[in-house]
C-alpha cells in the first residue's frame, strides 16, 4: 500500500521523513532506481523540495547517488549487514554501560512506561507500526541518559539502517518471542544497575535480531531455498 499524502504543500523536512520511513518500511525495493516523476506524483511535491530531501537521504545512507543519473535504493548485502549489527553490539553497550551509570528515577520511571506500551504493542496483533513504533522508543529511551548526543546520533543512523534489512526479512515467531521475553529482561538488568549483565544481555539482542535480518539478504535466501 502506497503512502499518501494530504498536502501538496509538504516541505523538504516532512518529505524527508517520509521517504525515510518509507524507505525503512521496504516500500521500495532494494536496488531499485527511483524515478523523478514517479515521486513527485506519489508524495504530491514540488522538484525543490524533493531533490533537498533525495540528497539528505543520500547523505544518510537510505539512498545511492548516481552520477548525473538521479537516486537508488542500496542493495540488500550481507557483509553490509553484519558491520552495521556488529557496530551496534559495540556502541550499544556503550552507551547502555553509560546509561545506566547516568540515569535517574525520571529515566527509571520512564523505561518501565516505555516496556509497558510495548508489551502492550506485543499483545496486539495486527498492528505492526505501532508496534515498530513502540519499540524504536523503548530502546531509545533505554539508551537515553548516556550523556553523549553523538553516540545517540550514530545509533540511531545505525538503528534505522538495519530495520530496512529487519523490516525485509521473513517473520521468526521463535526469536520474535525470545527478543521479546529479553525486553523485560533488559528493564530489570537496568533497574538493577547490573552494568556487565545488562550489556551482555543487549548484544544477545541484537545477535538475534541480526539473525532474522540477515533473511533479507540475497546469499541468505539463495541458501534457505537451495536447502529446501
Amino acid at each position: 500500500m502506497e503512502a499518501e499524502v494530504a498536502t501538496a504543500n509538504m516541505t523538504a523536512s516532512q518529505l524527508y521523513a517520509a521517504l525515510k520511513r518509507d524507505l525503512i518500511d521496504g516500500r521500495f525495493a532494494a536496488g531499485q532506481k527511483l524515478a523523478i516523476t514517479a515521486l513527485r506524483q506519489r508524495y504530491r511535491v514540488g522538484l525543490s523540495p524533493l531533490r533537498e530531501a533525495l540528497n539528505r537521504l543520500a547523505a544518510y545512507g537510505l539512498l545511492e547517488q548516481e552520477n548525473q543519473r538521479g537516486f537508488r535504493v542500496p542493495a540488500l548485502k550481507r557483509a553490509e549487514l553484519d558491520d552495521i549489527a556488529d557496530l551496534r553490539r559495540r556502541l550499544e553497550g556503550l552507551a547502555l554501560a553509560q546509561a545506566l551509570q547516568e540515569g535517574g528515577d525520571e529515566w527509571e520511571a520512564g523505561l518501565l512506561a516505555a516496556f509497558h506500551r510495548l508489551k502492550r504493542a506485543d499483545e496486539t496483533p495486527g498492528k505492526l507500526e505501532h508496534w515498530e513504533q513502540m519499540h524504536l522508543q523503548f530502546h531509545r529511551h533505554l539508551l537515553e541518559p548516556c550523556g553523549s548526543a553523538w553516540l545517540l546520533r550514530f545509533i540511531e543512523q545505525l538503528h534505522d539502517q538495519f530495520d530496512r534489512y529487519r523490516r525485509m526479512a521473513p517473520a521468526n515467531d521463535t526469536i520474535r518471542a525470545r527478543l521479546n521475553v529479553q525486553h523485560g529482561q533488559l528493564v530489570d538488568l537496568a533497574m538493577a544497575r547490573d552494568v556487565p549483565a545488562a550489556r551482555a544481555l543487549l548484544e544477545e539482542h541484537i545477535r538475534l535480531s541480526h539473525e532474522v535480518a540477515r533473511g533479507a539478504c540475497q546469499e541468505d535466501r539463495t541458501s534457505v531455498e537451495e536447502r529446501d
